[in-house]
């Protein structure tokens, strides 16, 4: 059964049919074709998935990212970026990576953050010389960081299901974003050594203090949208969730009343758009999570878990080809998808072996990411290509080095637990 329920997976992916069909489609089917169960249960199983207090915090976070990008939030990012590494070599490749790290802290979606970004920084990319295919890879690649650094839509899901502290996932994920920011930047840096990459050698201005405080004059409201909410978690003022509504209103009050962008007239086009994005990614959550109940009542996680536990040897060896096993995955399936279907396994085997909580979510949270930016099913890739320009083989053709860079970073929390733990278990205890 399962054989041929993969085997109908692919082939139907394989077509071009939207990853959310496909899985209800055989998930329906894996029911029908089980004599033991009743299709009543396919539904059932999707309103339990998204019957969780946590993920009540996704429509808001997904609102707040939406306020605050209406409000103007985007250009002043890009300013700032700019400014500050603007006088580098590859400077505006630079600020893209900058820009990208900021707006994480607002956006919560890698999507939106390469969206926004991206819509501001290829154009100007592109005008300064910079291939339209390493624009859009650069951009897409650091959207990645925009689910990693807090507060982050991803991070929620797996809290959600893992019963992990969305609170400590946040503050795991801001070291390990920093370095995925670090490592892309150090990609630029070769590539501006490279005599076929002139353009990268040039910068975009001087250093100059004067501006680089007039920027942070501007960006200041930005900066402090993840500390109001990551503060407010430690300090107890208010839950995950309730952080989502204290976003909402920080995001109209900077859209509103400070930057002056944001109009009453924008709100109703705002909401239908955040609604919009909650119905795909809350239909993603019910049906993977009803898929995912049909693969672990057919013994898939037991396969797995004993297929890895055989294979991988220790906790080193069983990480390791744990995110082998989601990157090759998500390669082929949408990230989000395949992450709801594994957490499960995930758990067991984080539990199983000792591995810290916040160190697997970490690790399954980069992994979706880096997945969502390699070929052939790429979505930040497919956002990024759309606002270049160009062919979707260009943008490919420059995308395997920053993924290179990401992946390292993950290997190296694989390695080194702290640095995706030590700062939630510092501050929860």
């Amino acid at each position: 059964m399962l054989v041929w329920l993969f085997v109908l997976l692919l082939a139907l992916i394989s077509l071009g049919v939207p990853i959310l069909l496909v899985m209800g489609v055989i998930g329906l089917a894996g029911i029908l074709a089980t004599p033991s169960l009743v299709p009543a249960l396919f539904p059932q199983k999707m309103f339990a998935m998204l019957d969780n207090f946590s993920l009540l915090a996704l429509p808001y976070f997904i609102l707040a990212g939406e306020l605050i990008s209406a409000g103007g939030i985007s250009k002043r990012l890009v300013e700032f970026g700019e400014t500050v590494v603007g006088h580098w070599r590859g400077g505006l490749g630079h600020a893209s990576v900058v820009s990208s790290m900021v707006f994480a802290g607002v956006s919560g979606s890698s999507v939106a953050d390469t969206s926004a970004i991206g819509s501001i920084l290829v154009p100007a990319m592109k005008d300064h010389g910079y291939k339209p295919g390493f624009a859009a890879a650069l951009v897409a690649c650091a959207g990645t960081i925009g689910a990693i650094i807090p507060p982050s839509m991803t991070m929620i899901v797996y809290g959600s299901m893992a019963n992990v502290s969305i609170g400590g996932l946040f503050l795991g994920g801001i070291v390990p974003g920093v370095l995925i920011g670090i490592g892309l930047m150090i990609v630029i840096r070769i590539y501006a050594l490279a005599p076929a990459y002139p353009e990268l050698r040039r910068t975009s201005g001087r250093f100059e203090p004067r501006r680089v405080m007039r920027a942070m004059l501007t960006v200041w409201p930005a900066l402090l949208a993840p500390v109001i909410v990551v503060g407010g978690i430690l300090t107890g003022a208010f839950t995950a969730t309730e952080a989502g509504v204290v976003a909402c209103f920080y995001g109209f009050l900077v859209g509103f009343f400070i930057y002056r962008k944001l109009k009453l007239a924008d709100l109703p086009r705002i909401f239908v758009r955040a609604a919009i994005t909650t119905a795909m990614v809350s239909g993603i959550i019910g049906v993977a999570g009803a898929f995912g109940w049909l693969l672990s009542y057919l013994n898939f996680n037991d396969i797995v878990l004993g297929a890895i536990t055989h294979l991988g040897g220790g906790k080193l060896g069983v990480l390791l080809l744990l995110m082998a096993v989601m990157l090759v995955l998500t390669m082929f399936v949408d990230s989000m998808a395949i992450l709801i279907i594994l957490i499960p396994v995930a758990v067991i085997i984080g539990r199983s072996f000792g591995i810290d909580e916040f160190q697997l979510g970490l690790l399954m949270v980069m992994a979706t990411q880096i997945g969502s930016t390699t070929p052939p099913v790429a979505v930040l890739l497919f956002v990024a290509t759309s606002i270049a320009g160009c062919t979707y083989n260009e943008t490919i053709r420059y995308c395997w080095a920053f993924i290179v860079a990401e992946v390292v970073v993950l290997t190296l929390v694989v390695f080194w637990p702290a640095l995706a733990a030590w700062i939630p278990h510092h501050f929860l205890g």
